[in-house]
């Protein structure tokens, strides 16, 4: 193994000199890294990407173009799970997301084989993302969100910071969590969800407005959730009536196949069954 101190740039590459790159691996060319970082073996760095100081990076890790990590960070090791056995997977990073100082991302499990950041995301400062997780693309992780394993995120999403959520939780697109939040239920897509425990907070209008979606649009999701949380229906029944009386269209299917899938349940909406007063 060659001196964590190189003498000099390999390959023509931005490179500190006092940079470690195994020779295995394949980092493009005009990858800028900063100085006592560290890249392992079999991973692939994608062109424009700055690496700041003291990263390391592991393992089967595969980053995008235009990435930027930031001091501190530490992304491709092995999950923290007792039943991984070293199998051979994955961490991969979309381009042109950038990842703050002293995040964790773990590689992925026999279960999918990867964890998954997308593109264009934002991971900020001390976020843990954990084995076989999937994040989409245009996604906000806040400062100290942590990330139990097999979560899955949906695009646009915010989560605010030092959330946790539970394993196996499944947050929906361009969704809205409040910071402090503790989330052990599935989240929906394009609602707020607020205070504690968690509870549907209404329909994330303003992230909606920001993305393009027109007030016929934001009406007509807001109709859907006045059936799930105003109607005094069960879940089951407020999807039978969804699937009856509501228009279809892409936001009515994506709603209602999310909540048919949720392995966990979906938060309630806030007052008696949410545990807290009317």
């Amino acid at each position: 193994m060659q001196s964590l101190l190189a003498t000099k740039p390999r390959n023509n590459r931005m490179t500190h000199p006092y940079t470690y790159i195994d020779p295995n691996a394949k980092v493009a060319s005009n990858v800028k890294i900063d100085p006592f970082t560290v890249i392992h073996g079999d991973v692939v760095i994608g062109e424009g990407t700055w690496i700041g100081s003291n990263v390391t990076i592991m393992e089967g890790t595969r980053i995008g173009k235009n990435c930027r990590i930031f001091p501190g960070a530490v992304i491709g090791a092995i999950p923290q799970d007792l039943k991984f056995n070293g199998e051979k997977t994955t961490v991969e990073v979309g381009d042109n997301t950038t990842i703050r100082e002293f995040v964790t991302i773990n590689r992925g499990t026999n279960d999918r084989g990867k964890t998954k950041v997308g593109t264009n995301c934002l991971i900020m400062a001390y976020c843990h993302v954990a084995h076989d997780c999937i994040i989409g693309n245009n996604c906000i992780l806040s400062n100290s969100v942590q990330l139990a394993g097999h979560v899955v995120i949906g695009d646009w999403a915010v989560v605010g910071g030092v959330s946790a959520v539970h394993q196996f939780v499944h947050i929906g697109q361009h969704t809205f969590v409040a910071g402090g939040s503790l989330v052990s239920k599935d989240v929906p897509p394009y609602i707020k969800a607020v205070r504690n425990p968690l509870s549907y907070g209404g329909v994330n209008s303003v992230g909606l407005k920001r993305r393009g979606f027109s007030l016929v649009q934001i009406n007509h999701i807001l109709d859907i959730y006045r059936v799930i949380y105003s109607k005094g229906l069960n879940t089951s029944q407020a999807i039978d009536f969804i699937e009856e009386e509501i228009t279809p269209t892409d936001e009515r299917d994506e709603i209602v196949t999310f909540i048919r899938d949720s392995g966990r349940g979906i938060i309630k909406r806030f007052g008696k069954l949410a545990g807290g007063e009317e």
